[in-house]
């Protein structure tokens, strides 16, 4: 068997996790401070609205802080036990960091129903003031995380956190404003109700994703057949089978693949080419190739596509 470690070449650190603990930092601790006014003067106020987005601002906190650590953990070295080290943690956080906003979208959404029966007047002015400060901090700390969400779905689920509640402290200061004009108290419980729909609207995609990254589903950017045809037209190759590709970590995908070659010849140079060339056009980093003669008397019992 051929195990052609991706990180041993130049490309090797493209899709390592970049260093975002400033941003987490500042994140955390702009985030800490605004959960504690929002809550004391949703209180002040009477506000559910504000308050639910207190309640969502922590969550987000925690969800901040699971993403730090992730982004710790995915450089530990490997050990003999954990032999991928602790890549998989990025996964683990993305995804308990949706769960966390489903469950908080859950308590919000259930108060704020109780709420159309028992309306309460809010005192708008403070509900603006605070809610617009929430506008500055949320787009800031969105904006620190804007430049690696493309690429690690870890990350990806910070900025989307962020960047909806700046959208959602906007919704509130309009609604403040509203209430303020009209006077109609249904409005708070009702915002509430749409922050939920923003929320669990933009969690979905972030649920999703990491499900199947827990699952070792192919990542999205990938598509299996193009890396299949691709390892089928090498030279010297008669047949492809076992082909796994899978996430190891939010930002590192890992293959396995059994390749016929009848001649017989191991060669560096095709092994080194094919490491090359996944990196390069599908951005696969960790590359384990094992090479077959495809003898019938002794032939591979990983062979059919539905053997794991």
């Amino acid at each position: 068997m051929a195990h052609d470690h991706a990180h041993g070449s130049a490309h090797a650190h493209d899709h390592a996790p970049k260093d975002f603990g400033t941003a987490f930092a500042v994140g955390i601790g702009l985030n800490l401070a605004f959960v504690a006014t929002e809550a004391v003067y949703g209180y002040i106020a009477h506000s559910l609205a504000l308050l639910a987005d207190a309640g969502h601002n922590l969550s987000d906190v925690l969800g901040l802080a699971l993403a730090w650590g992730a982004t710790v953990l995915v450089k530990r070295q490997p050990t003999r036990r954990r032999t991928y080290g602790l890549r998989r943690s990025s996964i683990l956080a993305s995804l308990l960091n949706a769960v966390l906003l489903l469950v908080a979208i859950g308590a919000i959404a259930w108060e704020a129903i109780g709420r159309f029966s028992s309306p309460q007047p809010v005192a708008s002015g403070i509900v603006m003031a605070v809610a617009g400060i929430g506008v500055v901090i949320n787009g800031i700390t969105a904006w620190l995380f804007m430049a690696g969400s493309k690429n690690d779905v870890n990350i990806r689920g910070a900025f989307l956190h962020m960047a909806a509640d700046a959208a959602v402290s906007l919704g509130v200061v309009v609604a403040a404003l509203a209430m303020r004009t009209t006077g109609w108290l249904w409005l708070d419980p009702t915002v509430s109700l749409v922050i939920v729909v923003v929320i669990a609207v933009g969690t979905w995609g972030l649920l999703k994703h990491s499900l199947d990254l827990a699952m070792d589903a192919v990542p999205p950017h990938i598509d299996p057949q193009n890396v299949e045809s691709y390892l089928a037209g090498l030279p010297g190759i008669s047949a492809v089978h076992d082909l796994h590709i899978w996430g190891m970590s939010t930002t590192e995908v890992a293959l396995t693949v059994h390749l016929v070659k009848p001649d017989a010849q191991i060669e560096d140079a095709l092994l080194a080419q094919i490491k090359h060339d996944l990196h390069a056009q599908f951005g696969i980093d960790h590359t384990t190739v094992q090479l077959e003669l495809g003898d019938k008397a002794h032939p591979c019992g990983q062979a059919p596509v539905s053997t794991v």
